[in-house]
């Protein structure tokens, strides 16, 4: 059975943000005509004349899928020429704010577009050029104005926090001036340091200390008690959203659902086994250019390895687990630290405090689990 969940990854970017590790290509003028017809390619390569496949969720990630402009709404009229969305489908666009123009929100938004996910960051014009992004503070406010202006109202705005000490800035400001523009999801980040990165070298030469566990430990707390003030249900460790506003897509990786991955580096799974393919956008095109599936690894899932996802995954949303006799006397201490509660018996849900210990909790839960 084919997912009725699909991810596209679009490479393209201006130029590298100073975080960033993911696969991207950096183009001055972005090839949309090439990219386009690969990833009809790699439909054809992989899915072949699958017959109907209806897609619930529809979601162009990257890199920076609002590069490819107006041109975007030809890319999703090429996937509906094979793929049907269902008349509810959640079609979102990850856009930075300088890409948000009130044309290509009309060529989004006749193509299917009901989705964007602005990649705020900070308000902050420092700390915008500190990463290098190519928006400035002003251009958040005018892509969600852009963006409502054309009929798109379910907006979600990035932030990063936990910034390396020493960078002046002010996380409740940016938490208020995110707030301000109402929007209906807000996804939290913790700036983590990789090594392959320009911040990483900058670590390693000195220029960079990572921010301490207790600057982390404030900054998510406070968003949690200022988002759900304001009205948004905090329904996973990094995202919150206003009633019936939570992320369709990503909630179906949450859940364990099946889903595809199309583009370079596009990860899928099908509810056992693992795939990713090829990361270089040249390598990916070379493949297509031959017919050949991209695929550059994969995994099958073994029974341990599901046990822990299951546990990581529940205690990462309010949804929780379910546990067991040996189970709740197991999690007894984590209620009474205030990291857990039961929200009916037998059933757990991690804390705003908890979720700071995700990692712990999660392998401590599944150890007990693999015993049986």
């Amino acid at each position: 059975m084919l997912p009725r969940h699909i991810y596209v990854h679009v490479p393209f970017c201006a130029r590298r943000c100073t975080y960033c590790d993911f696969s991207i290509a950096v183009r001055r003028v972005v090839p949309t005509d090439e990219y386009a017809t690969a990833l009809a390619g790699e439909l054809a390569v992989r899915f072949g004349e699958a017959g109907a496949w209806v897609a619930d969720t529809l979601y162009f990630g990257g890199g920076t899928p609002s590069r490819l402009g107006a041109d975007l709404a030809r890319v999703v009229d090429d996937m509906r020429a094979r793929i049907t969305l269902a008349g509810d489908a959640e079609v979102t666009v990850e856009a930075n704010p300088d890409d948000v123009t009130d044309e290509a929100i009309a060529a989004w938004k006749s193509a299917g577009v009901n989705r964007l996910s602005i990649g705020a960051q900070s308000f902050n014009n420092g700390v915008l050029a500190w990463m290098h992004r190519t928006h400035d503070a002003a251009a958040i406010g005018h892509a969600v104005d852009a963006a409502r202006r054309g009929g798109i109202e379910n907006i979600s705005l990035d932030l990063i926090f936990a910034l390396p000490e020493g960078i002046d800035r002010s996380w409740t400001d940016d938490v208020a001036r995110a707030l301000e523009l109402e929007p209906s999801h807000v996804s939290l980040y913790g700036l983590t340091i990789e090594s392959h990165t320009p911040l990483g070298r900058w670590q390693v030469r000195g220029e960079v200390i990572e921010s301490p566990e207790e600057q982390y430990e404030t900054e998510f707390l406070h968003a949690h008690e200022a988002m759900t003030a304001a009205g948004f249900e905090h329904y996973e460790v990094s995202n919150f959203g206003r009633p019936g506003m939570r992320s369709r897509h990503n909630s179906a990786y949450w859940t364990g659902a099946a889903y595809a991955g199309l583009g370079p580096s596009a990860h899928e799974f099908d509810g056992r086994r693992r795939r990713w393919n090829t990361a270089a956008y040249v390598d990916w095109l070379h493949r297509i250019d031959a017919r050949q599936d991209p695929e550059c690894e994969g995994e099958e899932l073994s029974s341990d390895n599901i046990i822990a996802e299951h546990v990581y995954l529940g205690l990462r949303t309010v949804n929780g687990l379910f546990l067991s006799g040996t189970e709740i006397a197991r999690v007894q201490p984590w209620i009474e630290a205030g990291w857990a509660q039961l929200r009916a018996p037998g059933h757990i849900q991690l804390t705003a405090l908890g979720w700071m210990r995700l990692d712990g909790l999660a392998a401590d839960l599944t150890l007990v689990r693999s015993r049986y």
